[in-house]
């Protein structure tokens, strides 16, 4: 008798041996058919070191509950006596709900888990075909299935088996099956099965000898007449009879379903025929099949059917396998495939995904297939279709580091220990790992994890993805890097041959020169050399996700040469986390930036600092110029100085514009190109107008000290006014003085003229830094007019000469330099010219439309594809800004909104006043940052201005890449390009010229 306010002995017991239920289990424990059983000690013990002991125990009541009276004696005598059968039973009962649904509905089963022979701990194929033999109908063959499983299930829990056997043995459950199925087939259609030879060949994981416990069994059907049979009428039967086989396995009857059968891998997937002859298989992929089939290739496996026929696909497709890396698109094909899988994953999910997520079961696989394709096709040890074989034969091989082999191993062994106990549950197909604490607990303790099981799972998931995670990346690059630094001796390494195939399966276009740089980088015993085999393995793999590994590594050698000897470089590679993957995002993307970088590579500091890339404002940048020019002993060395600030400047803007473009592992790529757009034409704009600041001093403090005899402005004009300057655009101004108080007007022009000239001449000197063209073309009277005129001269020009054409380029004037007065008073100057009273005229809003109309019919190179010219071309820049800016003449004088040079802001303005619908605002935003984009992109990759698409398929990779097109897709860049300005032009022609 329990004595009131306390705990039984039994409870506390029941505590002890796991039980999160001890009263519910009492209940069951004080149940008639388990009176024989409560008593002994042992039966305790057993559940106890089940995954869980409440689920065992319910488990075991429904099985006694199930039992004929005339059995019930027999059963609980044998759990009594029989440890190992107490032992196999409850660890099932314990681990899988639906194993005890079945031993409830056929509660017999239970004998097939008392006596082991030796060939029953570890069965083949054989074995299991006679498990399933006496199977006459679906419904047998699923009772059959079950009773088989019900065994894998009991030595894997029981740890007879390890992961990789149990695997095995579910594949080799799957081949009996699939053979049953055939056989059933066969019966139900004799006249089908008498007209042709069909085999059954396993992919994926069925292939690979590696099946999970629930998972779609992937196959492709070969069918050939039989001699005398007419070919179309035997692939006709071979069909029906292909499609009952999947049938039998895949629909739900009162015993459930087995598994889905998925012959998706075939040629063409489910667009093509379920069953093909061999030679129409051949000639598929001999001409149509992508890479990733011949990846899936990999693990084909001839399992039910005709075996002959099975052989002959198998001898037949094996050599293309072998061959695939050699095709043209392999590296894109392969980094596409690795996108698409992670990409894939919902969100939400992402953090619970076993197989799919970041360091997940796909990771090691793929990057194992990747491997055996190319080491393949000259070492036929690496032909497996099974993953852990294949990775110990790469390790034993030298194309994988032991050590890194052995961790792979394990971590994968585990992750799949992980998913097995997670489907054996319910024996339903998933790859999330849960996230109730009672799930979590059973798969802790059914991993061996007792103490604290939830919290000991979840350290021990993280770590071995984390494993997965830092080494399939290294997997591919840490071997060619113990290939040329030849340190430890005696080790199996890579040979010369088989690193070039590996850089050039990776994307590396010259594989010699890659290995040349590395064993410069990497040889030798030096603390240096150390951390860069550390550094490398990593750079390595972010170089080859770019469109050009060989100028990233390229770069980083010459950079590494550069500062190699400074005590910070490397270090901060090797602390700061971000620094190293944004260098390499910089180097490997296009020529400009790591142009700009090896002018000055201590610039590399920039990418470690976390406000490093953020842009300096005008103020600040004119600022640092002007003090530079302040320290310099002449106007040469102060506008060097002031160049050096650009340069520097323009590397930090390019910088972050490709980081972001590209994102990063730790932070997306930005997903609004506006404002990249605008940050870089803020920032190159503001850098120009410093830069032009320091010149203007430097060449004013030369002749006159400290003051000019005249006051000075320099306005811009065109992109340096509207704040849209790209990397490679020139700076288009106007100049504008006023004699000082008591100095002669000529003599103020004089020394307005010699500062300009010598300005323009400073800037443009032959240096290692860019030159900064200025352009005064859009001045009064153009190249034939005077450089620069007072502001009175500007007025009576304005008042008397002025042209249309004029007063639109004023649109986008701006003071950028010099006295601050001056700019102000020429902005009130022609503000009039600008935004005219009462709007823009018709007679010159014809005009502007004749000019527009002229200039697209001449000023188009000779040529040049209308459709893709950023500039000048069918909805680019010109269209979209030309039609903004006939809205600010037009309605500027009534919308404050509509006065600002910039060409984004006043096409808003326009939007919420009214001027332009929604829909039409935005297809014209997106063409205009589209172009503006384009010609950024061209500038980066290039290092030279461009208004067109590179014809070079690397250069226009890596434009693709910066506008976010992934590797392979170059074609919709250029699609959506002429789609997007499409749209654009047709509301250019509604609103500009009211077509």
């Amino acid at each position: 008798m329990t004595v009131p306010g306390r705990r039984s002995s039994t409870f506390s017991r029941l505590l002890r041996h796991g039980f999160t239920d001890p009263s519910g289990a009492e209940r069951l424990l004080d149940l008639p058919e388990l009176a024989a059983l409560r008593e002994d000690p042992v039966l305790l013990d057993a559940l106890g070191a089940t995954a869980d002991p409440d689920l065992a125990l319910r488990g075991l009541v429904r099985l006694a509950e199930a039992q004929p009276e005339t059995e019930r004696q027999t059963f609980t005598t044998t759990l009594l006596s029989a440890k190992p059968f107490r032992d196999r039973l409850l660890g099932v009962l314990g681990a899988s709900e639906a194993l005890a649904d079945h031993l409830a509905r056929h509660p017999g089963d239970w004998e097939t888990l008392v006596t082991y022979e030796a060939v029953d701990l570890h069965p083949g194929i054989a074995e299991f075909e006679r498990g399933l033999a006496g199977a006459t109908d679906p419904v047998a063959l699923r009772v059959a299935y079950r009773r088989c499983l019900l065994g894998i299930a009991a030595r894997d829990v029981c740890g007879t088996t390890d992961v990789a056997q149990t695997a095995a043995e579910l594949a080799d459950l799957a081949t009996a099956t699939l053979r049953a199925a055939l056989a059933l087939a066969r019966a139900a259609e004799p006249a089908d099965a008498a007209q042709c030879r069909l085999s059954v060949i396993a992919m994926g994981k069925c292939g690979g000898h590696e099946l999970n416990y629930v998972s779609d069994v992937d196959v492709i059907f070969v069918g050939e007449p039989v001699e005398g049979a007419d070919e179309a009428k035997a692939l006709q039967a071979a069909t029906r009879l292909a499609s009952h086989l999947m049938r039998i396995c895949s629909e739900t009857t009162v015993e459930g379903t087995i598994w889905p059968v998925d012959a998706n891998l075939r040629p063409e997937g489910r667009n093509g025929p379920l069953v093909r002859t061999l030679s129409s298989h051949v000639a598929y992929y001999q001409r149509w099949a992508k890479t990733w089939e011949f990846q899936a290739l990999l693990k084909a496996r001839p399992v039910a059917g005709d075996p002959e026929l099975g052989s002959a696909y198998v001898d037949a497709l094996s050599p293309m396998v072998w061959q695939a890396a050699e095709r043209e698109n392999f590296v894109t094909d392969v980094q596409a495939m690795r996108r698409r899988v992670v990409e894939n994953i919902p969100a939400a999910q992402v953090d619970r995904e076993l197989k799919l997520g970041p360091g997940g079961l796909r990771d090691v696989e793929f990057a194992v297939q990747l491997l055996q394709l190319v080491h393949g096709r000259s070492d036929a040890t690496l032909h497996s279709g099974s993953t852990l074989d294949a990775l110990a034969a790469l390790a034993a091989g030298g194309y994988v580091g032991r050590a890194d082999a052995a961790q792979l191993d394990e971590a994968y062994r585990f992750l799949r220990a992980m998913e097995h106990r997670i489907q054996l549950y319910r024996l339903r197909r998933t790859h999330l790992v849960p996230e109730g604490e009672d799930d979590l607990r059973r798969l802790g303790r059914s991993l061996g994890l007792r103490t604290d099981p939830v919290a000991a799972l979840n350290k021990e998931w993280k770590r071995h993805a984390s494993v997965v995670r830092r080494l399939h990346e290294k997997l591919f690059y840490r071997p060619l890097l113990d290939a040329v630094a030849q340190l430890a001796p005696g080790e199996i390494r890579l040979s010369p041959k088989a690193a070039g195939q590996r850089l050039e399966a990776l994307g590396y276009a010259d594989p010699a020169a890659a290995l040349r740089h590395l064993e410069a980088l990497a040889s030798g015993v030096s603390r240096k050399a150390a951390i860069q085999r550390h550094l490398l393995p990593v750079l390595l793999g972010w170089f080859a996700d770019s469109a050009d590994p060989d100028a990233g590594l390229l770069g980083f050698r010459k950079v590494s040469d550069a500062l190699g000897k400074t005590p910070w470089y490397l270090r901060l590679l090797r602390d700061e986390g971000a620094a190293a993957e944004n260098l390499a995002r910089v180097l490997s993307a296009g020529r400009l930036a790591p142009d700009l970088l090896l002018r000055a590579p201590e610039a590399v500091a920039i990418l470690g600092d976390p406000e490093g890339l953020k842009p300096r404002g005008r103020a600040h940048l004119e600022q640092e110029v002007l003090a530079a020019v302040g320290r310099a002993d002449d106007a040469e060395q102060a506008v060097a100085a002031a160049r050096g600030v650009r340069r520097r400047e323009l590397f930090r803007t390019a910088a972050a514009d490709l980081i972001d473009s590209y994102g990063t592992e730790d932070s997306p790529r930005t997903s609004d190109p506006g404002a990249l757009v605008d940050r870089v034409g803020e920032a190159v704009t503001d850098l120009n107008a410093a830069t032009i600041a320091g010149a203007l001093r430097a060449a004013v403090r030369a002749e006159w000290g400290e003051e000019l005899p005249t006051r000075f402005a320099v306005i811009g004009m065109g992109r340096f006014g509207g704040h849209e300057l790209g990397y490679g655009s020139d700076a288009d101004v106007l100049f504008v003085h006023e004699p000082r108080e008591g100095v002669d007007e000529q003599e103020a022009a004089k020394a307005a003229n010699r500062v300009v000239t010598e300005m323009r001449r400073l800037l443009q000197l032959p240096t290692t830094d860019p030159p900064l063209l200025i352009d005064a073309d859009l001045r009064p009277e153009g190249r034939s007019g005077p450089m620069v005129r007072t502001l009175a001269s500007y007025a009576a020009y304005y008042r008397r000469w002025s042209l249309v054409w004029e007063s639109q380029a004023l649109l986008r004037a701006a003071p950028m330099a010099g006295d601050v007065d001056l700019g102000r008073r020429f902005v009130e100057l022609i503000d009039p010219l600008r935004y005219p009273a009462e709007g823009l005229g018709e007679d010159a809003a014809r005009e502007i439309r004749r000019l527009k109309a002229r200039m697209e019919s001449e000023r188009l190179p000779r040529g040049a594809d209308p459709t893709l010219h950023a500039k000048l071309g069918r909805g680019g820049l010109s269209d979209v800004e030309w039609t903004v800016q006939l809205l600010q003449m037009r309605h500027g004088w009534a919308e404050p909104g509509l006065r600002t040079t910039r060409t984004r802001a006043a096409l808003f303005a326009a939007h919420a006043a009214g001027l332009i619908p929604t829909e039409e605002a935005q297809t014209l935003d997106e063409a205009w940052v589209l172009a503006t984009r384009v010609r950024n992109a061209v500038m980066l990759v290039r290092g030279r201005p461009g208004d067109t698409f590179p014809s070079e398929p690397r250069e226009l990779a890596a434009v693709g890449r910066y506008l976010g097109y992934a590797p392979g897709h170059v074609g919709e860049l250029v699609d959506d390009y002429r789609r997007i300005t499409r749209r654009a032009r047709a509301v250019v022609d509604e609103l500009f010229y009211g077509s």
